[in-house]
């Protein structure tokens, strides 16, 4: 049976792997759309940015609808048809997985779930809608920010760039160090000979004096490893690659949220925007945050790479643990996860407004991360209300894009697009190419609104900074514009 498994598995990979080779211009197509309707959307969401915003959440009800529709149309189909009642539970797993197609409880499960997530987003609106109108507001002033910084929209690029490069170095490291092994041979004899769990070298074992002394010893091979300090430690040394990937690509993101950050702080304490602006701003603040704020930085990352390798620590530990009946022990390690799944997060909240803070003031990463957190305790309810909801409201912005680009590759590579219908490549598993489509639009949407976020929350920082140093009189009035005093 296991024997099956593996050449089922390695069946499947194969015929990936084949999907791939013919699709793979299709998906880059693909791909090459989600990025332009996410910069399209970003650019209409600079000038119509109220309008956008409620078109972009009436899009997102029209689409989970018409997923739901499908899903029951195709429910509806299957009606009476040999062997569609099948359920999953009795049918197992197959490697074809079209034939989870042809089943109604296929349909109806996919059903279900977009129907409680139409149903959250439609009980979300109703409840938030005054906030929404507030939360339009903030997005407008981000995206004159935007407007004013628009090399800002590409800067991403520049942090995947430098991810690729800490994962290209990661890997090839790991792969050296996991090759970086020896064949160990030994001396084995059958009679008592004194040189009998030596090593030896198969070249010059012949020659030496061992086969003089010792007439039926063998050189033959025991084991792959070595042992040398260097072997005994390859384990540590795997580890500490892992924690080095962690901290600099930490390192990386903080770099591109305090560089972003200083570009719209320079935008909201420029009292006449855009004419106080520096000539350069993503720029002038790239540069500031490489000069003054590499240790600050790199601290910072340092303690969510820390966290992030002890969770890692735990996931191994849980894997191993899986064959166990200490039941004590998995639920002790199930709450260490839950844990530290929550202190990663909260790392990251914090870590993100003490950048912004590093960006505004200058001051250390201790005494960013202070201030920044007493700040938003101060205003934690514009924090509720503001932040989240913008939040809300650009993951519905992703949804939609990849929602979109995702219907339209399902109706190419499935051949339901009279027009193109002979172009679309014949594929084993259609749904290959059109999960990834899926992953990678959301990844690009998510790089183009990212900006956005971060614009956000510099400009609702700096917004609380503001009301709290300042009191709109002729000796100390609020830089703020009058489009955002009216929230």
């Amino acid at each position: 049976r296991k024997a099956n498994v593996v050449l089922e598995t390695r069946q499947l990979a194969m015929k990936i792997f084949e999907d791939y080779t013919v699709s793979w211009y299709w998906i880059i197509i693909g791909l090459v759309i989600a990025m332009l309707a996410s910069l399209i959307f970003i650019i209409l969401l600079r000038f119509l940015a109220g309008i956008m915003v409620w078109v972009m959440i009436v899009m997102v009800i029209l689409v989970l609808g018409y997923g739901i529709f499908h899903c029951y149309m195709e429910y509806a189909k299957l009606k009476g048809e040999a062997g569609s009642d099948v359920s999953l539970t009795d049918l197992g797993f197959q490697t074809d997985l079209r034939v989870y197609l042809h089943l109604r409880q296929t349909w109806l499960a996919f059903m279900i779930i977009l129907c409680i997530v139409e149903v959250v987003i439609i009980l979300l609106l109703i409840f938030l809608r005054k906030r929404i109108l507030i939360a339009i507001a903030l997005i407008k002033e981000a995206s004159r920010a935007v407007g004013h910084i628009m090399s800002s929209l590409l800067f991403p690029l520049c942090t995947f760039f430098l991810l690729c490069l800490c994962i290209a170095y990661w890997a090839s490291t790991a792969v050296f160090l996991s090759t970086s092994n020896e064949a160990i041979y030994k001396v084995f004899n059958e009679t008592a000979c004194q040189f009998s769990g030596q090593t030896c070298k198969p070249e010059t074992f012949n020659m030496s004096n061992v086969t003089k002394l010792c007439p039926d010893a063998q050189c033959l091979f025991a084991f792959y490893g070595g042992e040398t300090a260097y072997h005994k430690y390859l384990i540590a040394f795997q580890f500490f690659n892992i924690f080095m990937f962690f901290w600099l690509a930490n390192f990386i993101i903080a770099l591109g949220q305090v560089t972003l950050a200083g570009a719209f702080a320079s935008y909201y304490w420029a009292f006449k925007k855009p004419d106080d602006m520096p000539a350069f701003p993503l720029f002038s603040a790239f540069g500031r945050a490489l000069r003054y704020h590499t240790g600050s930085l790199a601290f910072g990352s340092l303690i969510l790479a820390i966290v992030q390798v002890i969770r890692v620590t735990l996931e191994y530990l849980d894997h191993r643990l899986k064959a166990a009946e200490n039941k004590f022990a998995k639920f002790l390690l199930g709450c260490l996860k839950c844990c530290f799944w929550c202190l990663e997060k909260f790392i990251k909240f914090l870590n993100r407004n003490a950048y912004i803070m590093i960006a505004i003031y200058g001051t250390n990463f201790c005494a960013s991360a202070r201030n920044a957190f007493f700040l938003l305790m101060r205003n934690i309810i514009r924090v509720a209300v503001l932040d989240k909801v913008t939040d809300f409201l650009f993951f519905l912005g992703k949804l939609l894009i990849v929602g979109s680009v995702g219907i339209l590759a399902f109706f190419f590579f499935t051949h339901r697009i009279k027009l193109v219908q002979d172009t679309a490549p014949s594929l084993n598993y259609y749904w290959v190419p059109i999960l990834t489509v899926i992953v990678g639009s959301y990844l690009i949407a998510h790089g183009f609104f990212s900006v956005y976020g971060m614009c956000v929350d510099t400009l609702f920082l700096c917004f609380c900074e503001d009301l709290e140093r300042n009191d709109g009189s002729p000796e100390r009035p609020y830089y703020m514009s009058p489009e955002l005093s009216e929230i």
